[in-house]
């Protein structure tokens, strides 16, 4: 039983690689790439800042570069900031 199921493993490891090769050679042969990971998002004018307070171990996110105001927490971090301007 173990024995069977081992190559019925290798066969369909054996099917997928050999399928994958086709589908290789057959893009190499048209001259298209394989599958994107898709397009970016073009900024719509939303910019995020990202603040961390290390006393409450909590992230937040603003849409300006103020600290946020919350009730208890005035130590918080930027972290990360909007993408730098291009051009």
């Amino acid at each position: 039983m173990y024995r069977g199921d081992r190559r019925r493993k290798e066969d369909a490891r054996k099917a997928k690689q050999e399928a994958k090769k086709a589908r290789r050679a057959e893009r190499k042969e048209t001259g298209t790439s394989g599958p994107e990971m898709g397009e970016a998002v073009a900024g719509d004018g939303s910019l995020e800042w990202v603040w961390f307070s290390p006393s409450k171990g909590r992230t937040l996110t603003t849409t300006s570069a103020v600290p946020p105001d919350v009730a208890g927490v005035d130590d918080w971090t930027l972290v990360s900031g909007p993408p730098p301007a291009q051009g």
